[in-house]
C-alpha cells in the first residue's frame, strides 16, 4: 500500500466516500442535470444551495468544480468554510483580491464557495453584496447555507436559487450498499432499515454512524446489528418509546414516571429525544378527538423550549407524564 493509500485509508469515511464527480452525488438529480446545462452552455450563475446538512451541497459544488477545472482546481477555486473568520474584513481583503485578480495562462472564471453563509454578520453580507456585482466578468459566487432567511434579501436576488432535500431512502440505501461492499461489512437488513430510520435524508449521519459501528464490532467480520446502530446513534429504540408512552396512558403517575425515569438512566436517553420520538409516534396515532393531538403537541413543545433553557430533568420527564395525560382526557370524554 503506497503512502496515498493509506492516506486514503485513514480519512473518516464521509471525506473518503465524497463525491468527485456530479455522477457520484446521489439524491439529487434535477438539481445535478440543472448546473450541468448551465456549464455546458457556458452560462453559470451565481449559484444559492440551500437546505439541511448532509444534504450534497458542499459535495455537489466541489464535484463541478473539479469537472470544470480539473488539475487547474486549486488556483481557480477559493473555499471559505464557517470554521474561517468571515467578517467584513475577509469580504473586503481575501475575497475581494482572489475575485479581483485573473489568471495568466487560464481562461474562463473563478469560482469562490462560501460554505456555512448563514453564519455571515450583516456587515459582511452588505459588503460581498457590492463584491458579487462588481467582478461577475470573471468570477462566480456559490454560496451555501442551510437557512436561507438568514442571508440579506439583497443577496439572495443576485443568486440562483436551489433547495436540497432530505435525500430519498433509496439514494440513501444505494450509497449506503456501495461502502457496505467496499469496506466488506457485517450487516443485516434489520440494522439497514433501523440506519435509514435514524439518518432522516441526512447522508453524513449514515456515513459517520456506520464507521463508529464497525468500529464498535469487536471482530473484522463481526456482524453490525440494530442494537449496534441504535447505540452508536443515541437515540431512542422504538420499542421502547412505546414502553414509555403505553406505560403513561394506562398506569398510575408515580409508575409511569418510574418507567420513563428507568429507561432514561439505563439507555443513556435525554428528555429532548424522548419529545422528538413521542411526537414521531403520536403522529401516527388514530384518535376519536384531533383536539388531543393539538393539546399535547403544543404542551411537548413548550417542554422543548423549557430543556433549552435550562430546565430540571425530573421537572421535565414530570412534565411529560402530566402534559400526554391531560390531553389523553379528551380520548376519555369522547368515549
Amino acid at each position: 500500500m503506497n503512502r496515498a493509500e493509506k492516506n486514503l485509508e485513514n480519512l473518516p469515511w464521509v471525506e473518503k466516500y465524497r463525491p468527485s464527480s456530479l455522477d457520484e452525488v446521489y439524491g439529487q438529480p434535477d438539481i445535478v442535470n440543472t448546473v450541468r446545462k448551465f456549464v455546458a452552455e457556458g452560462k453559470l450563475p451565481h449559484l444559492l444551495f440551500y437546505g439541511p446538512p448532509g444534504t450534497g451541497k458542499t459535495s455537489t459544488i466541489i464535484a463541478l468544480a473539479k469537472e470544470i477545472y480539473g488539475k487547474n482546481y486549486s488556483n481557480m477555486v477559493l473555499e471559505l468554510n464557517a470554521s474561517d473568520d468571515r467578517g467584513i474584513d475577509v469580504v473586503r481583503n481575501q475575497i475581494k483580491d482572489f475575485a479581483s485578480t485573473r489568471q495568466i495562462f487560464s481562461k474562463g472564471f473563478k469560482l469562490i464557495i462560501l460554505d456555512e453563509a448563514d453564519a455571515m454578520t450583516n456587515a459582511a453580507q452588505n459588503a460581498l453584496r457590492r463584491i458579487i456585482e462588481k467582478y461577475t466578468k470573471n468570477t462566480r459566487f456559490c454560496i451555501l447555507a442551510n437557512y436561507a432567511y438568514k442571508l440579506t434579501p439583497a443577496l439572495l436576488s443576485r443568486c440562483t436559487r436551489f433547495r436540497f432535500q432530505p435525500i430519498a431512502i433509496d439514494a440513501l440505501e444505494r450509497r449506503m450498499n456501495n461502502v457496505v461492499l467496499q469496506e466488506h461489512l457485517n450487516i443485516g437488513q434489520e440494522a439497514k432499515d433501523a440506519l435509514l430510520k435514524v439518518s432522516k435524508g441526512d447522508m453524513r449521519r449514515i456515513m459517520n454512524v456506520l464507521q463508529a459501528s464497525k468500529s464498535s464490532v469487536d471482530t473484522a467480520d463481526g456482524e453490525i446489528t440494530r442494537e449496534i446502530i441504535y447505540e452508536c446513534c443515541g437515540i431512542c429504540r422504538p420499542e421502547d418509546v412505546q414502553k414509555i408512552l403505553k406505560s403513561i396512558l394506562e398506569d398510575d403517575f408515580g409508575t409511569a414516571y418510574l418507567t420513563l425515569k428507568q429507561i432514561c438512566q439505563a439507555k443513556g436517553l435525554a428528555s429532548i429525544d424522548i419529545i422528538e420520538e413521542l411526537v414521531a409516534l403520536l403522529e401516527c396515532y388514530e384518535l376519536k378527538n384531533e383536539r388531543t393531538r393539538q393539546e399535547t403537541l403544543v404542551c411537548l413543545s413548550e417542554i422543548e423550549y423549557s430543556i433549552s433553557k435550562g430546565c430540571n430533568n425530573k421537572i421535565v420527564q414530570s412534565a411529560i407524564i402530566g402534559a400526554i395525560k391531560t390531553a389523553f382526557e379528551h380520548e376519555t370524554a369522547s368515549a
